[in-house]
């Protein structure tokens, strides 16, 4: 749902200790007639007191800082005076942003820097701003994935399938996907096929801190690579994925009409083939219509089609145009999901072979 915002646009708080960085985010927000930049903070006390003081639409903030640093930060706004967050931070400071998610943070991304201005950067906040945070979005809890002295629980490849689960998520995606991963079991018996829009260059830092909570392995997918049960494959933003009739992970560079990185639609509409009514997609928080055309494509060759509720979704738009293609076998609020996919699996689905050993073409 959309915020409330003021009449003279977007009003937004940059905090960065950074007076080039600051610089560089304000002159980049101020080009644009619907963002007001209210105000600038250089550490976490800073931006704590000019939240409450300025009532900012929307925050972008960094990691590192001095006094307070952008996680303990976010986790005290979320705590007094919940809004949009976007984390801005270089890749060398990656893995640790994926954590503001988990405090409360709606997305991550590359902040500017010289000779590399972010052109998308003005559209994100607007976008962003209009996201109504619950209070307890900063609060969200994951079950911790169980480790061995010998490595993670992981079931045999040597087991059948049983389907597969193909996940398009976008704005608000990286939270909701940790909740469901995490919640999965560890003898889960199908691949999960993940296509998550991200900025360049965070994918692996999002895939490693999947993988931290999850019972099963998630990894980068790595093109040829057969897909296995109990194991997860997340798409690069820099390529679209798919899957292969022989079940290999297909990476293809991005089509000209892609407006998102990388394209929902190009793994569901491949899964809805390949895998047919042994398949279920699952459409999750983001903006805009990407996977509606692929859910659709599932439900036609008989597969289940999940998509998260309205009161859950961060923003609403993708699981509300696949609905209203209705093509969705059912909505669900986030944390019934993962015991949804669990049911279907074991009960409702097919038994399908195992060709996992493999990575060659």
């Amino acid at each position: 749902m959309a915020a409330d915002l003021h009449e003279g646009g977007v009003r937004v708080l940059v905090v960065d200790d950074s007076a080039v960085a600051r610089g560089m985010i304000v002159s980049q927000l101020s080009r644009d007639s619907g963002i007001k930049v209210v105000g600038e903070a250089e550490n976490g006390v800073e931006a704590l007191k000019k939240t409450l003081d300025l009532k900012p639409d929307l925050i972008t903030i960094d990691i590192q800082m001095p006094m307070m640093d952008g996680l303990c930060a976010i986790e005290q706004i979320m705590a007094r005076n919940p809004l949009p967050i976007l984390v801005l931070t270089s890749l060398e400071d990656a893995d640790t942003a994926f954590a503001a998610l988990s405090k409360g943070a709606l997305e991550v991304m590359e902040k500017p820097r010289v000779g590399r201005p972010f052109i998308f950067l003005s559209g994100k906040v607007k976008a962003l701003a209009g996201v109504r945070v619950p209070a307890s979005l900063g609060r969200m809890q994951t079950i911790p994935g169980r480790r061995y002295r010998g490595g993670r629980e992981t079931p045999s490849p040597a087991g059948p399938s049983r389907g597969v689960v193909a996940i398009a998520s976008s704005m608000g995606g990286p939270r909701a996907l940790s909740l469901i991963l995490s919640t999965l079991p560890a003898d889960l018996n199908a691949p999960v096929l993940v296509a998550q829009h991200m900025s360049e260059g965070f994918t692996d830092s999002m895939v490693q801190w999947l993988d931290r909570s999850s019972r099963i392995a998630v990894h980068s997918a790595v093109n040829g690579e057969t897909v296995c049960p109990g194991r997860v494959y997340v798409s690069p933003s820099e390529q679209n994925m798919s899957v292969s009739r022989t079940g290999r992970i297909v990476l293809s560079d991005r089509r000209g009409m892609d407006i998102y990185r990388p394209c929902c639609d190009v793994l569901l509409e491949s899964v809805a083939e390949v895998y047919g009514s042994s398949a279920i997609g699952v459409i999750l928080t983001g903006m805009g219509n990407d996977g509606a055309e692929g859910m659709s494509r599932i439900r036609e060759a008989g597969g289940v089609t999940i998509a998260q509720d309205e009161s859950t979704s961060a923003v609403f738009g993708m699981p509300k145009a696949a609905i209203g293609k209705g093509c969705i076998s059912i909505v669900l609020p986030l944390d019934k999901i993962s015991a949804e996919i669990v049911k279907r699996l074991w009960i409702g689905l097919p038994a399908m072979p195992s060709t996992c050993g493999s990575t060659s073409k």
